[in-house]
C-alpha cells in the first residue's frame, strides 16, 4: 500500500523590503512521505523569496517534483502555460538543470545541505555557462533551524531586508542569509 502525502497548511505574511512586496498567502503543502521538514520549509522559503507581487502574469505554484521528475519543486507558469520560472530545492544534477534552463526563462536552485560545496564543485563548470540559472546556498545550520518551525498548521511571518530573511512563528525566529553561488 502506497503512503500518502501529509498535508501542511501555512499562513504566510511576507514583508519583502528588497522587492517592495507586502502580501499574505495561504499555502497548502503536500509533503511527500520521503520529504523532510527541512526540505519542505526550504520550499516555503523559496516561495516567499520568489512569489510575484500580483497575478497578472500567472502564479507561483508548488509542483510535484518528488512524484514527477518532469516537474520542479515550484514553478511560475504564465496564463499561456509557458514556463517562466523553474525552482528546485536540494542538489539536482546538471542534466536536470540544463533541461530546465532550456524550458524556462529562469531557473533557481536552493541547496541546503552540508555537502553543497562538494555538489557545486562537481557541476559548477557546466552550469556557470548558462546565464538563466541562479544557484543559492542556505547554510545547513540555518535550514535545520528553519525545519524546527514546521508544524501541520503554521502562522509564519517572513521579513526580507538586504538579502537577509527572518522567518518567525511569533515565539520562534530564524535568520537566513542565502548565499548566491551562481547567476543573477
Amino acid at each position: 500500500m502506497a503512503l500518502k502525502a501529509t498535508i501542511y497548511k501555512a499562513q504566510l505574511q511576507i514583508a519583502d523590503m528588497d522587492r517592495g512586496l507586502y502580501a499574505d498567502h495561504g499555502l497548502t503543502l503536500a509533503r511527500h512521505p520521503s520529504e523532510t521538514d527541512e526540505r519542505m520549509m526550504i520550499r516555503v522559503l523559496a516561495f516567499a523569496l520568489n512569489v510575484l507581487g500580483d497575478d497578472h502574469a500567472g502564479q507561483l505554484e508548488f509542483a510535484k517534483d518528488l512524484w514527477d521528475v518532469d516537474e520542479a519543486a515550484l514553478w511560475h507558469k504564465d496564463y499561456t502555460d509557458a514556463l517562466q520560472h523553474w525552482i528546485d530545492v536540494g542538489q539536482p544534477d546538471d542534466k536536470r538543470l540544463l533541461r530546465a534552463a532550456s524550458r524556462s526563462e529562469r531557473v533557481s536552485v536552493y541547496s541546503f545541505a552540508h555537502s553543497t560545496p562538494v555538489w557545486w564543485k562537481g557541476i559548477q563548470n557546466k552550469i556557470s555557462r548558462v546565464d538563466n540559472i541562479a544557484v543559492w546556498q542556505v547554510e545547513a545550520e540555518q535550514s535545520q533551524a528553519l525545519a524546527r518551525l514546521a508544524e501541520r498548521s503554521m502562522q509564519l511571518q517572513v521579513t526580507v531586508q538586504d538579502g537577509t530573511v527572518w522567518m518567525s512563528t511569533g515565539s520562534n525566529s530564524v535568520e537566513i542569509t542565502p548565499q548566491r553561488l551562481n547567476g543573477r
